[in-house]
């Protein structure tokens, strides 16, 4: 009996297994979950222009409505700057750790 035709039957390995750790899902969620909530701030912002514009122009109804859309698009920008501030806040600490 030889030993070539069991080594040849075998497939090769992959030099790297595929990186399923959470730390890598995570990352990926974390992109999304960052451009998803930039998109909508910007969103936000936007229609709470629109809302303005429409309140100049006469075409706005209600006063409330306009201010309501200003008032969610000021919440939303806050909102963004301190998870901004929350993130820089962590990787300052981070830095600052000793290995």
């Amino acid at each position: 009996m030889s030993i070539t035709p069991i080594i040849t039957s075998q497939p090769p390995m992959p030099l790297r297994q595929p990186d399923t750790s959470s730390v890598s899902q995570a990352k990926s969620g974390f992109g999304e979950i960052l451009s998803n909530t930039l998109s909508e701030v910007n969103q936000e912002q936007t229609s709470s222009e629109a809302a303005v514009e429409r309140l100049h122009s006469g075409g706005a109804k209600h006063l409330h409505e306009v201010i309501i859309a200003v008032e969610q698009a000021d919440v939303s920008l806050r909102m963004l700057v301190q998870m901004r501030n929350k993130v820089q806040q962590a990787y300052e600490e981070i830095m600052r750790m000793q290995i």
